[in-house]
């Protein structure tokens, strides 16, 4: 299914999910981790597809990333309904398969967004929980944070000479997502995966939903009630959109289907 963008080509301008499954996206990722071939993973779910049709510095850099999951199940549906069955693969479900292979092939990692206190408790759990693994660098950028300014550049020299092969980026979309489109250019041999507030989960600063609610699909209901004024209008905007998102997903099922033989 094509996500749409603000971007005006639609023949060359349309978001796609790319990773069907689990399983493959970590053997792809393992396979470059231990040949030093970069990466950029971003994880699609609804607020992203709502920020693709207003900021083209967002869509732009989408469109350069390697590998994009469905992280929501609203995208899994809707391709589902698109005629394309695909796993659900979220950014805070990532960290540790990813860091346990960094640390399984002597890839060493960075931690680049949040707060400097929220870096060091994330690194002391990973480390702790897979004592093989080399945290190389830890970098809070200042509020303000401009993703592909001075500012920017000065962490990929910060990361460029940590020697880190793999890159979680906690800064929010869409700076987490220009960020890695501006720094795979810069450090191509690099991973960088945008895992949103992943690193505050692992440092106990917030809950995530329980496992149980994430199963019955209700992990939006959950951040709903734990923070009502920020996301009560996010949803409301990716509501929205949800109509028109599923006449584009049933479009694009009619496209994909053979034509009938003629009687």
């Amino acid at each position: 299914m094509n996500w749409p963008t603000c971007l005006t080509d639609e023949t060359r301008s349309a978001v796609t999910v790319n990773v069907a499954s689990r399983a493959e996206l970590l053997a792809d990722l393992c396979a470059r981790l231990e040949n030093r071939q970069g990466f950029t993973l971003a994880t699609l779910n609804l607020d992203h597809v709502v920020k693709l049709r207003r900021q083209p510095d967002f869509a732009a850099a989408y469109l350069r990333h390697s590998h994009v999951t469905a992280d929501g199940n609203p995208i899994r549906w809707l391709e589902g309904l698109a005629g394309r069955q695909i796993d659900l693969v979220t950014g805070s479900d990532l960290i540790n398969p990813l860091v346990a292979l960094a640390a399984e092939l002597g890839v060493s990692i960075a931690l680049l967004g949040s707060t400097d206190e929220a870096l060091q408790a994330a690194a002391k759990a990973l480390s702790r929980r897979y004592p093989d693994l080399k945290v190389a660098a830890l970098i809070a950028p200042a509020m303000g944070f401009d993703p592909t300014g001075p500012d920017a550049d000065a962490c990929l020299t910060r990361l460029g000479a940590s020697g880190a092969g793999l890159c979680f980026l906690a800064l929010g979309a869409p700076k987490q997502e220009r960020f890695a489109a501006h720094a795979q250019e810069v450090l191509p041999h690099m991973g960088f995966v945008s895992i949103g507030a992943g690193l505050d989960f692992i440092a106990g600063r917030q809950r995530r939903a329980p496992r149980i609610v994430r199963r019955l699909a209700a992990e939006w209901l959950w951040r709903l009630v734990h923070d009502p004024r920020r996301m009560g209008r996010r949803y409301a905007e990716c509501f929205a959109v949800l109509p028109g998102l599923v006449v584009v997903a049933l479009k694009s099922r009619r496209a994909g289907l053979p034509e009938e033989e003629p009687r």
